[in-house]
């Protein structure tokens, strides 16, 4: 009967998060606020249709680690690498600077230093599955705040060990002295050492023998032995299983195979979201709410507001700009899940009392719900934070005295914003045309880097008038946006636009559904990426088949014309307007080939005169590998050519009736 319980119980939680994501998702609301919702209203202090708390525990248990083991397995040692500036130096800068919060709110309100401590160590934990799902939704974890944020995060989520290490030693209970704490730790060093070795060494040889078997079960068996396996070791050493799992992913994530596991878990990924999700959103306890509700509200606004401002700043510290660390402060304020891991410690400790615990579970909750919609809100702050660039410039400066920062003194030139592969590319062949340049990038090392190798580079967020005009925006002829960040991208389009009316925008974007906006803020041209990527991949088939590499150029570049303009929605705004508005429902397109039998066959289109008999529209010709849109009326149809109609079903049917039939063309 327990196994029906838990089924009722699991069917209760994704009916109702179906109702409720839905109706969020109609709102324009992020479906993560949705989930906690949901379980909120179908946990044990809502509606009370899942009633067993211990099960919502376990369920939630349970969707910490395989959540935490999909994140893993999309990481790997050399993403810890790629932010180790941040992972270094703001992850302990971000933990200490709510730890002294924690502290000087404490002795206000008559805590004990250990409990203030704790309380900081608690708070200073923000949630990783909920910041990298939002930021993900959002397009943004290849942006500078968003490395920013995840070596903060991954920093914290290594800082949990030590901190479950210390909270005995924070309470009453007897610890066994310092020989034991230190026995502790050295298991648990020794079991982060394994990790790493097997990372490098056995996991892939162990997966290569799998693999060598050919067997799909025996995969997905071994994935599940060594998530499972490397939990409970981590487990035996101290750590968490949820850390445990994360660590597993990651060991995974190390070895060749790593795409194909990925791939395995994959379609399970969103469920053990939801189910996480729900599962946080059920331990809120509405009652402590309403008996609470000015202590808790209280609490909410000054935890916001503290990891907002500890986080921004260790951003900051580390030389990103101020747009970066506004952006990174606010996703890293809310409280995280490894919170909760650490404070049921703490109240095995004797640390954190009953109603603190329910206190604490009711911010923490709160502050998740709250966090999607003030990333959502987070870009409009940043626009308010010009009055600070030339501060924060003073600053990045001293800290990166050895990178060119002088005033350029050009015109007619290019900007290009963004020191990535596009930028390098393109500064590259600017070089070789003997056009003026200057690069302007956010991160300083790669200014640095920039400088070594003697490019005209500069430190500078673009998304600031006062630093696009140290690069003499208003002299520019062109100025090139080869960032990844999409808001950033818009801003710095809106600038351009305002300080140089006549400037020749270029914009990368990596959606087209990007295009329509940019184009609004005033950018010329707008490079998608999807768009681009389709074109490579019909050029590399053609390839295959041996077609002349003039004739795949022409294609491509046919292709992009026609292309670019069709994405381009102000050119087409009639049909725009009923498309969106469902009015051509009832036109089709369809093809029509002439054939050596076709009455057509050798007359022009304006002789054959299908629009003006049939009122079927003519969109296109395709002869052989050519396309050829809006043929002129003087084209003579040949064997072989394909025509695309454009019309009404009957009108199509008419118009192919006519191509086709002898005795229709003589009607």
């Amino acid at each position: 009967m327990a196994d029906h319980f838990i089924l009722q119980d699991v069917l209760v939680i994704f009916s109702v998060s179906i109702g409720v994501v839905f109706l969020f998702q109609k709102l324009g609301l992020p479906s993560i606020a949705g989930f906690l919702v949901a379980g909120m209203l179908v946990g044990p202090h809502g509606l009370d249709l899942v009633s067993d708390l211990a099960q919502v525990e376990a369920l939630a248990e349970i969707g910490v680690i395989l959540l935490l083991f999909t994140i893993g397995l999309e990481f790997s040692l050399a993403h810890l690498k790629a932010s180790r500036r941040f992972l270094l130096m703001s992850g302990p800068i971000q933990i200490m600077g709510v730890l002294g919060f924690s502290m000087i709110g404490g002795m206000v309100v008559g805590l004990t230093v250990q409990k203030a401590i704790f309380w900081g160590l608690l708070l200073s934990l923000s949630s990783t599955a909920i910041v990298l799902k939002a930021l993900a939704e959002r397009k943004e974890t290849d942006t500078h705040h968003g490395r920013a944020t995840l070596g903060i995060l991954i920093f914290q989520d290594l800082a949990v060990v030590p901190m479950i290490l210390l909270t005995p030693y924070l309470g009453d209970q007897d610890t066994g002295g310092i020989g034991a704490a230190l026995m502790t730790w050295g298991f648990s060093s020794i079991g982060v050492g394994l990790i790493v070795v097997a990372a490098r060494s056995i996991v892939p040889w162990f997966l290569e023998h799998i693999v060598y078997t050919r067997s799909r079960e025996l995969f997905l068996l071994a994935l599940v032995a060594l998530s499972l396996g490397t939990a409970w070791l981590t487990s035996l050493a101290g750590l968490s299983l949820a850390l445990g799992a994360f660590l597993a992913g990651l060991v995974i994530s190390e070895s060749e195979y790593s795409h194909q596991a990925l791939a395995e878990v994959l379609p399970f990924r969103d469920v053990f979201n939801s189910l996480f999700f729900v599962s946080i959103g059920m331990l809120m306890d509405v009652r402590v709410l309403v008996d609470h509700p000015m202590v808790i509200g209280g609490l909410v606004g000054v935890v916001l507001l503290g990891k907002f401002f500890a986080g921004a700043a260790a951003v900051l510290s580390a030389g990103a700009p101020i747009r970066s660390g506004i952006l990174a402060g606010v996703a890293l304020a809310q409280v995280g899940e490894f919170a909760f891991i650490l404070a049921q410690e703490g109240q095995r400790s004797g640390i954190l009392e009953p109603k603190a615990y329910n206190i604490f579970l009711s911010v923490s909750v709160l502050s998740m719900i709250i966090t999607p919609f003030l990333i959502q809100w987070s870009p409009k702050l940043a626009r308010r934070t010009e009055a600070f660039q030339r501060l924060h410039h003073w600053w990045t400066t001293h800290l990166s005295s050895s990178v060119e920062t002088q005033h350029v003194k050009m015109r007619d030139h290019v900007v290009i914003v963004g020191y990535g592969l596009n930028g390098r590319n393109l500064a590259r062949v600017l070089r070789e045309m003997e056009i003026p340049f200057v690069i302007m990038d956010t991160g300083s090392e790669l200014v640095k880097e920039g400088a070594r190798y003697g490019w005209p580079i500069v430190y500078g967020d673009a998304t600031h008038p006062s630093v696009l005009k140290q690069v003499r925006i208003e002299e520019a002829r062109v100025i090139v946006i080869a960032t990844s960040d999409p808001f950033g991208a818009r801003r710095i389009v809106q600038l351009s636009r305002e300080l140089n009316p006549a400037l020749h925008i270029v914009v990368r974007t990596r959606y087209l559904k990007e295009l329509d906006e940019l184009h609004h803020l005033g950018a010329n041209e707008v490079v998608p990426e999807e768009f681009e990527t389709s074109i490579e991949m019909f050029t590399l088939v053609l390839r295959t088949y041996k077609i002349k590499k003039s004739i795949i150029l022409q294609k491509a570049d046919q292709i992009r014309q026609e292309g670019y303009a069709l994405l381009r929605r102000e050119e087409l705004p009639e049909l725009a307007h009923h498309l969106q508005g469902g009015t051509l429902g009832d036109v089709e397109v369809e093809t029509c080939r002439i054939e050596e039998d076709s009455p057509s066959l050798g007359k022009s289109l304006s002789k054959v005169g299908i629009t003006k008999r049939t009122g079927t529209s003519i969109l296109a010709l395709i002869r052989g590998v050519m396309t050829h849109s809006n043929p002129s009326t003087q084209t003579i149809l040949e064997v072989g050519d394909i025509l695309v109609l454009f019309g009404t079903r009957d009108q199509i049917r008419r118009a192919i009736a006519f191509v086709l039939d002898s005795k229709s063309s003589t009607v």
